[in-house]
């Protein structure tokens, strides 16, 4: 701004050089109509006689304002138009499909052959010991086709397991020996208890991870039979009567509980001295035990009602009650989820336990009354032996 009003003055000046003085503001010339300058006297005196009086201040010069160049703004993008979107229509609400049920099959015996024990083959057969007829059955049950073995006389079969050579193995309390059935031939051959141990009161049996089958007698004895050479040995128990159910640890380890001596017992199976461990419960009337995949040891009470474990890793146990205002543990099985199962002879159900929620769920027998005093099983078949009513049962697991 200021460099034009500079320029404006020296204009001014460079205007008033001929006599080199300002000239008169009273004298000013005035514009003419068209716009020319008048240059003689007379042309000043006509104008002045013709034109309206002029203020003699001259009008201040126009300002020149220098407007800064606006930026150039990009053209905004015309939006694509958006699309319409059709309502969405609102979901259906999906029924969720129920679990299906666990379910019992059951499968009528020959007349008199009140099964003790049972034990599913690696064939898809299972095996039962025939009590009360002296004999040990096979049943399809796909045909439903059942062979009954006869054991000889004077037989009484209590367990029977399958064995790692596929075979059926008994425990003969009558015959006071160990039996084996070829699952091919269907062969006997019978492995008697040494000399001066007689009526040993045969129980049950498990095999240890070397080959060798472990046994116990109610009658205050346990004992091995080695399957390669026939050699049968027996202990005597450190107290005395009771020794019923054993199992076998995964790591080969032989545990078995004795239901008069309200204990149970670990064998060593290099030495086979058998070391007495007390559950916490007095008078429990521990009567079987089965091991899980951790190696802990879940016990079937038949006194205290209740099923309670015991964890070699820091010798400690836990007991929990089953359902029911008077129950009777009998047989205990642990499936290979680690479910524990239990026949309850008081409810007159098969009971399972689940020790992550410390949840029982009970399934009444289709039998009255079952008395299912073992189970064995399969994936997704829980298999028991219905004494009471002279039937074989299994537990359909969805």
């Amino acid at each position: 701004m200021k460099i034009f009003l500079v320029f404006a003055v020296m204009l001014l000046l460079t205007a008033c050089t001929a006599d080199n003085t300002l000239p008169d503001r009273s004298s000013a010339p005035t514009p003419s109509a068209t716009g020319a300058t008048p240059t003689g006297a007379a042309t000043a005196e006509a104008a002045a006689s013709t034109s309206p009086p002029v203020d003699p201040t001259p009008a201040p010069p126009t300002a020149t304002v220098t407007v800064e160049p606006t930026a150039t703004m990009t053209p905004t993008a015309t939006p694509e138009p958006t699309a319409t979107v059709p309502p969405t229509a609102t979901p259906e609400p999906v029924t969720p499909t129920p679990e299906p049920e666990p379910t019992f099959q059951q499968f009528s015996l020959p007349e008199g052959s009140r099964p003790h024990d049972v034990a599913p083959g690696t064939d898809g057969t299972v095996w039962y010991t025939a009590q009360g007829s002296g004999a040990v059955g096979r049943l399809d049950p796909a045909s439903g086709t059942i062979t009954e073995i006869a054991l000889g006389a004077g037989s009484a079969p209590h367990g029977v397991i399958v064995g790692p050579d596929d075979a059926a193995w008994i425990t003969d309390a009558g015959l006071n020996a160990i039996v084996r059935i070829d699952p091919g031939t269907e062969e006997v051959t019978r492995f008697a208890m040494p000399t001066g141990r007689d009526n040993v009161n045969l129980n049950t049996a498990t095999f240890d991870g070397n080959g060798t089958l472990w046994f116990t007698g109610q009658n205050g004895v346990y004992g091995s039979l080695n399957s390669f050479n026939g050699e049968v040995v027996v202990y005597d128990a450190p107290e005395g009567r009771g020794p019923y159910g054993i199992t076998t640890t995964p790591d080969g380890d032989v545990y078995y509980a004795s239901l008069a001596g309200n204990h149970i017992a670990r064998i060593d199976i290099g030495t086979g001295e058998a070391t007495v461990i007390e559950p916490p419960t007095q008078d429990q009337g521990a009567r079987r035990v089965w091991s899980d995949s951790q190696e802990r040891i879940w016990v079937s009470e038949w006194s205290s009602g209740q099923v309670s474990v015991y964890d070699p890793a820091d010798e400690s146990w836990q007991q929990w009650r089953l359902p029911g205002d008077n129950p009777q543990p009998y047989a205990v099985y642990v499936d290979e989820r680690d479910i524990v199962w239990l026949s309850d002879f008081g409810s007159n159900t098969l009971v399972s336990f689940d020790p992550a929620t410390e949840t029982f769920e009970s399934y009444p027998l289709p039998g009255s009354p079952s008395n299912v005093r073992q189970i064995l099983g399969r994936p997704g078949e829980i298999w028991g032996a219905e004494s009471g009513v002279n039937r074989l049962v299994v537990l359909l697991a969805p």
